[in-house]
């Protein structure tokens, strides 16, 4: 079938079909990248075919991509549901897919502050989906839980609204979301819910521009704590984090380096570490909206 897949404010129209109860053959080539979870479960293989790219994820479903990224074909392993496929589309595949078409897409949150929009960066688990629902339903809105896109615009960036949904673990969800608020299909190989936006949770589908970025520290900190960071080191945190669908392809890194290399350029970098605990997210909250709607000092861009 034919399906239109779209992000606010950015849209890709693939050609998408859709198999089910396709066993996952052993492939006689060997997968030219993996992703890996903290906890050492291999979680993505990534395989060069004659016909493109061959993205696995064990026991779950299989992706094939075009060369150009327009067209996704997915068989979904025996007894894995529609939703799995949704799931893995949305929140892997297409940043993939948009990553090979050119577009700076990284593993970050963001959200609206002031008109502008505020990003979270960090590896799983450093708590930038947490960050981005306690804004949620504390008066402001949310522009991407994982998987933030940013384009060139004038002298700065914006940052494109994302699916409008947010992951959460159970200890998260327990102390942030209510109980009306609508989830999507519970999927089998997570504990994490996925929480859709409406009125509790407030999201927003417009372009922002992007005013700061906070790369997350691990919260074995006492206190909040802001550190301006230079463009070198900016550019490092932005690599790590970026989607990418071949990290062979050396002319698409090659213009990847140096897109990032601007965006880093610019001063709105900072290292932002405080202590994890729920109680303390009122207080976060208050000192990154005052810090991201203060102006750059003089003395940042020396």
């Amino acid at each position: 079938m034919q399906s239109a897949c779209a992000w606010s404010g950015y849209r890709i129209v693939s050609g998408f079909s859709l198999t089910h109860s396709r066993r996952q053959v052993p492939l006689s080539i060997l997968p030219f990248h993996e992703w890996v979870c903290p906890d050492g479960t291999l979680w993505t293989r990534f395989f060069r075919t004659n016909a493109g790219y061959l993205l696995r994820f064990p026991e779950l479903a299989d992706f094939r991509v075009s060369p150009d990224g327009l067209s996704v074909a997915c068989s979904l392993a025996p007894g894995v549901t529609d939703s799995t496929a949704h799931h893995l589309y949305l929140n892997h595949v297409l940043p993939l897919i948009l990553s090979k078409q050119g577009k700076l897409v990284f593993h970050a949150s963001a959200v609206e502050i002031a008109d502008s929009a505020v990003a979270f960066v960090a590896v799983s688990g450093r708590g930038k989906s947490t960050l981005a629902a306690s804004f949620a339903i504390s008066g402001f809105r949310f522009l991407s839980d994982d998987g933030l896109v940013l384009e060139p615009s004038g002298d700065g960036y914006q940052a494109l609204a994302s699916h409008p949904s947010i992951r959460l673990w159970e200890d998260s969800e327990n102390a942030l979301i209510p109980a009306e608020v609508e989830t999507a299909p519970a999927l089998r190989f997570t504990s994490k819910a996925r929480f859709l936006a409406g009125e509790s949770i407030s999201f927003c589908d417009k372009v922002r521009p992007l005013r700061r970025v906070y790369f997350l520290g691990d919260g074995r900190t006492p206190e909040i704590i802001f550190q301006r960071m230079n463009a070198a080191e900016a550019l490092v945190e932005w690599v790590k984090h970026s989607f990418l669908l071949d990290v062979e392809e050396k002319p698409l890194l090659a213009s990847h380096f140096d897109e990032v290399a601007k965006l880093a350029n610019h001063p709105i970098h900072y290292r932002l570490d405080y202590p994890r605990r729920f109680e303390d997210l009122v207080r976060v909250r208050q000192a990154i909206a005052e810090h991201a709607t203060e102006e750059v000092k003089t003395h940042e861009l020396d």
